[in-house]
């Protein structure tokens, strides 16, 4: 059952740009490190050229306006600073 007091990350990403292998990729590595911090990560197609991840309602990263697909580590060190501050991510740190 989905605990509503858990955030959520959604990853939306463009299906004809074949990006869902990264999507899920990132999405599994967000589950694997945060567990027991998040209630679930969510994969949604979106429209052409699109791929964004978002922690609740808030943007974390937008393709559109970067230009360039997140580093992993990038996007742990965001969702840990947001939701569990004092984690540490081993490797994903240094």
């Amino acid at each position: 059952m989905l605990n509503q007091a858990q955030p959520r990350v959604t990853i939306i990403y463009c299906p004809k740009c074949r990006w869902l292998l990264r999507a899920t990729w990132i999405a599994q590595e967000l589950l694997t490190t945060f567990s027991e911090e998040l209630a679930e990560v969510a994969l949604r197609p979106g429209e052409s050229g699109c791929f964004e991840i978002l922690l609740n309602v808030e943007k974390l990263f937008s393709r559109e306006q970067t230009g360039l697909f997140p580093e992993l580590k990038e996007i742990k060190q965001l969702v840990r600073d947001r939701i569990a501050p004092t984690k540490d991510l081993g490797h994903s740190d240094r």
